[in-house]
């Protein structure tokens, strides 16, 4: 093998590796997930199956495509990405493994030309399995000490949230009205899964925190009855149970069932649990979802009732959208054991919004909305009757409901036909269903993301309302 083919070859093993692992980071490094529930198959076509067909057929003149085509292409998919990839441990752990592997094959290849049948498969494959083999010893270590460290905090209340939609939102806001009493810490972001969670209790946790509240996430059965492994919570909170994840769990009462699992702690004093669970109340057990009454939405913030041991409370807050009468619902539950009512009106009233969570901002003359980490059927639909209010003219930007049904999509686009004036669809996933129901509304079909800015411009003008609804990354 001459020093060229040597080199380029460990360049163009290192190219399909960095899609690969791209792949992976976006599905939570889950193979089963890239293989059988990833959205762009054509990718895999372009980057991986194609590229390795040409190597092996192409012999002397694949140079020119490696160097031409392929890696020109790569860049400018690369460019056009709204999630790049991160270069984390793992990842970089990943590049040296496939480094190591390419090398080592090459330098056999040099006695024997026999061997380049293998020059691309036998390296990635090898990589994969010696990468997820160390990154499982890396994670049964750090679980350990993840768990040593709650162990030994015997003074730390733990609060877990799961539902299949508003558990981030539910967080931060339980976060807000505790902080006004104690000292309290919360999962960052949108941090759900057992990994990530383990990663902040080992590196993040403050050591004088007296309450910890975790977001707990879920692609399959048993996803969260791991993470109540580790964290054994105190208090449970059990959010609205939807069809968010449908074609990971099949049916709404696997999702259900999931769920669940949050109160399998063996420490636990007392869970909360939305209607929609269809559980038996009990003394550890508290059922809510029916106490709230006269809840109204506006531009200005969020009024509404509950009915609370027997008395009628009434709420105020400057939160945008009626869905977020029941986040807060759960949130009066969950205080309740650790704070007086006034003291959580009084929190209450004062919240901040979550960022991208029906955001209210001012740029231009235009009155923007940013919904855009709102992914599921009833929050979508409030903040369409809370936009519908505007005088003016509205336009709205979605891909729909990602990971739901077709019905639940249909339902979307009929309600944006009511209400919208202008319709930008982003995303492939769900396109077609949107463009077919949506039949009054002007309709604007981005293909390219990285054109949104333009296409504002051009169909949008001072005295709009602009409704960001949802979003997605581009290998969605």
């Amino acid at each position: 093998m001459e020093i060229f083919e040597f080199i380029s070859h460990l360049f163009f093993v290192l190219v399909v590796g960095y899609y690969v692992i791209s792949a992976l980071q976006w599905y939570s490094y889950k193979l089963e997930r890239v293989v059988f529930h990833y959205k762009r198959y054509d990718w895999h076509l372009f980057f991986f199956i194609i590229p390795i067909f040409v190597y092996y057929l192409a012999q002397n003149f694949f140079w020119i495509y490696l160097y031409l085509i392929l890696v020109p292409t790569l860049y400018l998919w690369y460019r056009k990405l709204d999630k790049k990839l991160v270069f984390t441990g793992r990842v970089k752990r990943f590049f040296l493994f496939l480094f190591l592997a390419t090398i080592f094959q090459n330098l056999l290849c040099l006695a024997s030309s026999v061997c380049m049948i293998f020059g691309v498969i036998l390296p990635i494959f090898a990589t994969l399995f010696l990468s997820m083999l160390f990154e499982k010893l890396l994670f049964i270590g750090f679980k350990k000490s993840a768990k040593k460290n709650l162990e030994d905090r015997k003074d730390l209340t733990i609060i877990a949230i799961t539902a299949s939609f508003g558990k981030t939102s539910i967080k931060n806001y339980l976060y807000q009205i505790l902080t006004q009493k104690y000292n309290c810490y919360m999962t960052p972001r949108s941090v759900n899964t057992l990994g990530g969670i383990m990663k902040d209790i080992n590196d993040d946790l403050p050591s004088d925190a007296q309450i910890y509240i975790v977001e707990a996430g879920a692609r399959l059965k048993g996803d969260i009855n791991e993470i109540v492994e580790l964290i054994n919570p105190h208090y449970a909170i059990v959010g609205k149970i939807g069809e968010q994840h449908i074609e990971y769990f099949k049916t709404l009462e696997n999702i259900r069932n999931t769920k669940m699992e949050l109160l399998n702690s063996n420490r636990l004093k007392q869970a909360y649990v939305h209607v929609s669970a269809n559980i038996k109340a009990d003394e550890k057990t508290v059922e809510f979802g029916n106490e709230l009454s006269n809840v109204k939405s506006t531009l200005d913030g969020l009024y509404f009732d509950v009915k609370l041991d027997g008395k009628i409370e009434s709420f105020y807050t400057p939160l945008l959208g009626e869905f977020n009468a029941m986040n807060l619902l759960a949130c009066i539950y969950a205080a309740k054991s650790h704070m007086s009512l006034e003291e959580i009106k009084n929190a209450i009233a004062n919240l901040k919004g979550v960022d991208h969570r029906l955001q209210k901002l001012e740029v231009g003359g235009k009155l923007i909305l940013d919904d855009s980490f709102n992914g599921n059927l009833e929050g979508m639909v409030a903040s369409y009757d809370l936009a519908s209010t505007y005088e003016g003219r509205k336009v709205i930007i979605t891909p729909g409901i990602v990971e739901s049904t077709e019905s639940a999509n249909e339902e979307l686009a009929k309600k944006i036909d009511e209400v919208f004036d202008v319709v930008i669809l982003t995303g492939k996933s769900n396109l077609e269903i949107l463009s077919k129901n949506i039949t009054k509304a002007e309709k604007v079909i981005v293909e390219d993301k990285t054109t949104i800015e333009d296409v504002l411009k051009e169909f949008t003008c001072k005295g709009d309302l602009i409704l960001f609804s949802n979003d997605t990354p581009s290998f969605m």
